[in-house]
């Protein structure tokens, strides 16, 4: 009965295995091979394509070809055939030596590429065409939570039938053994092995995890020192985001709009249509703008705040009296007073005792210092709409972070983003891609095909 239990569980254990080799010869590839082989494994990129590169290695022992993965000059170095005639061919560009790479995780990545070579890799459903739309994942845990359900019955199972036998051949031996109860089972040393080692794991796993998600703060939405609504800018009045953002077309940062942008607007529209003259009153006051004479204050930034108090509180006065219709009686005091003390405790704080000066605008998107990113070359060169990143900002009231910017969605996004190669002069150098459009070998470049996925791009 021992026998036949672990005899299953091998078995299992082994199809399972064999199973996801496919896959995660697929992750491997995409991790270390995919930046200079063609994932169609038919074209050449910056090295052969593997579909005739691997079936020149079928005259040599298979391990000569996990040696070239692994150490490729050494190989060259040696004088080897095959080395040797790639290297000419393909010479000055050195392949990456894999010496991480195990002889199991070669045969994954061959396994992998021979699947996409010969079609049985990924498998199609009948009636649906090769090229369809990219989908997200799906999620699988419950497939790990029941494969270590099974593993722990199993285990529990082996446990008990090991017991047995060993109880039954030192009775034969004439030994009295005394069963144990719950309790002893539960406390005894390889329980609690079997605990320590899970709680490790799961520590390292909780560890781990919690590291990867250190800085991540999607859908983090600050309250703004000013009430400005995204709603009202973008969407109701349809104000493109590079009139405020106008560094997003042509520099690395899309800028926080500087005061002198929103007075473009503001010198003629005085009140808000949700929340008054509360608001816009903060714009005038932290740059200098009297929005009773329609002038810019003369040397606004020497005035104490009493003085720059005097000037916004009558403003606030008489747009009280303007749309109330009547003198000024206490509710109207205590309207200039509380608009004009949220208009300081907006435009000041520990570190800035002024309400001259810019507005401290709280930053909602940000990258890790080890991390480049250029907006202009999304923008103006890739043509990327903003709200594939942003989202539907115009549907904001509350700025929010919408996509998570973390490093697997930014490669993700790289290899299915199609570069827009028509009418865009800054891919004329891609010869190759434009003359294999034109003849249909290929009917789309992705942004991993033009070296989107190189390190070096986002890490400097």
């Amino acid at each position: 009965m021992k026998s036949i239990v672990i005899f299953l569980l091998t078995i299992f254990s082994l199809s399972a295995v064999t199973a996801a080799n496919l896959d995660k010869g697929k992750d491997l590839f995409k991790a270390n091979c995919a930046t200079c082989h063609n994932k169609n494994m038919k074209d050449k990129l910056t090295g052969p394509a593997l579909m005739t590169g691997l079936s020149d290695w079928a005259a040599y022992p298979k391990e000569d070809l996990y040696r070239w993965i692994k150490n490729s000059q050494a190989m060259i170095a040696e004088g080897h055939p095959q080395a040797v005639k790639i290297w000419n061919e393909y010479k000055p560009v050195v392949m990456t030596a894999f010496p991480t790479l195990s002889d199991a995780d070669i045969d994954d990545i061959l396994a992998y590429t021979n699947g996409v070579i010969d079609g049985s890799y990924p498998p199609k459903a009948a009636g649906v065409a090769a090229d369809t739309a990219v989908v997200a994942p799906k999620d699988n845990t419950w497939i790990y939570f029941a494969i270590f359900g099974l593993l722990a019955i199993l285990a529990i199972v082996l446990g008990g039938i090991s017991r047995g036998l060993n109880r039954i051949e030192k009775e034969k031996e004439g030994e009295v053994v005394e069963k144990k109860t719950v309790m002893q089972l539960l406390t005894s040393k390889s329980v609690i092995g079997v605990v320590l080692f899970a709680l490790i794991v799961l520590g390292g796993y909780t560890t781990v995890n919690n590291a990867i998600n250190l800085g991540r703060q999607q859908n983090y939405a600050p309250d703004q020192p000013i009430k400005f609504s995204h709603v009202t800018h973008a969407g109701i009045n349809k104000i493109d985001c590079q009139f405020c953002h106008d560094g997003a077309r042509r520099s690395k940062q899309s800028v926080i709009p500087p005061t002198s942008t929103c007075m473009n607007c503001h010198k003629a529209i005085k009140k808000g249509s949700q929340y008054g003259t509360e608001e816009i009153t903060k714009i005038f006051a932290s740059i200098g703008f009297d929005p009773s004479t329609d002038k810019y204050i003369e040397n606004y930034n020497s005035l104490s705040q009493k003085d720059v108090g005097a000037i916004y509180k009558k403003w606030i006065k008489n747009q009280y009296l303007l749309n109330e219709g009547t003198s000024m009686n206490e509710e109207g005091k205590d309207f200039v007073k509380n608009q004009w003390n949220s208009i300081v405790s907006s435009l000041t704080n520990p570190n800035k005792s002024k309400v001259q000066g810019p507005i401290e605008w709280i930053r909602v998107h940000n990258l890790p210092d080890h991390v480049y990113f250029n907006h202009s070359q999304h923008v103006t060169v890739g043509k990327i709409d903003c709200a594939n990143c942003h989202g539907k900002v115009a549907e904001m009231e509350t700025l929010r972070q919408y996509s998570p910017l973390s490093m697997g969605w930014c490669i993700n996004c790289h290899r299915q983003t199609d570069v827009q190669f028509n009418e865009n002069p800054y891919y004329d150098s891609y010869i190759r891609y434009h003359q294999e459009l034109k003849d249909g070998k290929r009917d789309k470049v992705t942004v991993a095909d033009v070296g989107g996925l190189e390190c070096q791009k986002c890490h400097y």
